[in-house]
């Protein structure tokens, strides 16, 4: 693995977005019948030599379940393996009790950031209800970064939402998930990307592509009018990559994840590949 620091260290390598898990039918619902493949336990154990044969140094993981014991899961796997450079959990924002929470969690280093599920969320604009934005204004107070889980349809909401909070670190979790599927891309989601974009203290994950896409069908030119079109919004210095492992399996293995955007990105700079293969995620999520 290459070294993080020091004179003419390699610069770290990143995967900025998978999960581990225990499966539980209950909690893991939304894992379908489609998904059959993803219904086992993803423990740190599997994702290290993925990491290893294609030369990340570390990750990020993100929170599945919506309760704070996951945090507490995370976290122990986190202070085990030092691979784990951060950990993305989840607090009730809406709480009257949220401030105790952020405060009590700073006392796990960790511990970056949080997100919610609003994808899932019946009230497609929760994110602009006050009890919720209440928790998002507290959440620069502690060091906070929050994660963007959304679908196409929410983007004209979170354009509101993120220009309520100028000083607040965002990052929209896979590309706001574009239905790559359909093969159309369309000017809609341009222009709501764009939108969303021109907020200089917003970030964007290119993860979670093949998952959108047509899992068996899908080739690597399909990605690319996305990708031509995240970068030119945000910039390659506010772009970064995520394996979205093991939710990508249903459509491609790990390697061939990273291969996309290895490809893609192949004809940009050795600087602006460093960046999104890693610099931009610890710059963000302060690793």
């Amino acid at each position: 693995m290459g070294a993080s620091s020091g004179l003419g260290a390699s610069p770290l390598r990143i995967d900025a977005h998978q999960h581990f898990w225990k499966y539980d039918p209950v909690k893991h619902s939304w894992i379908n019948d489609e998904m059959w493949v993803i219904r086992r336990d993803y423990s740190p154990a599997d994702l290290l030599p993925l990491l290893q044969s294609s030369g990340i140094d570390g990750c990020v993981t993100v929170q599945v379940n919506q309760a704070e014991e996951e945090n507490t899961d995370l976290l122990e796997l986190a202070e085990k393996h030092d691979f784990i450079r951060a950990v993305i959990g989840w607090v009730d924002l809406q709480s009257p009790d949220v401030e105790s929470r952020l405060e009590w969690y700073r006392s796990k280093p960790k511990l970056k950031g949080f997100r919610h599920i609003l994808q899932g969320e019946r009230d497609r604009a929760l994110m602009l209800k006050p009890a919720f934005k209440r928790g998002i204004a507290l959440l620069n107070k502690f060091g906070y970064t929050y994660d963007i889980l959304i679908f196409p349809d929410q983007l004209g909401y979170t354009r509101e939402f993120v220009a309520a909070f100028p000083d607040q670190p965002f990052i929209v979790d896979h590309i706001a998930k574009p239905h790559i599927k359909d093969r159309y891309i369309t000017e809609e989601w341009k222009e709501a990307i764009r939108a969303v974009a021109a907020f200089p203290n917003v970030m964007c994950k290119i993860s979670g592509m093949v998952t959108e896409a047509d899992w068996k069908n899908w080739r690597p030119e399909h990605f690319s009018p996305y990708l031509d079109t995240v970068v030119e919004a945000f910039g390659v210095n506010r772009v970064v990559f995520g394996s979205d492992w093991p939710v990508c399996l249903v459509a491609a293995a790990y390697e061939k994840v990273v291969a996309i955007v290895e490809d893609y990105f192949s004809a940009f700079s050795a600087g602006e590949r460093a960046a999104f293969f890693g610099g931009n995620a610890a710059r963000f999520y302060h690793l």
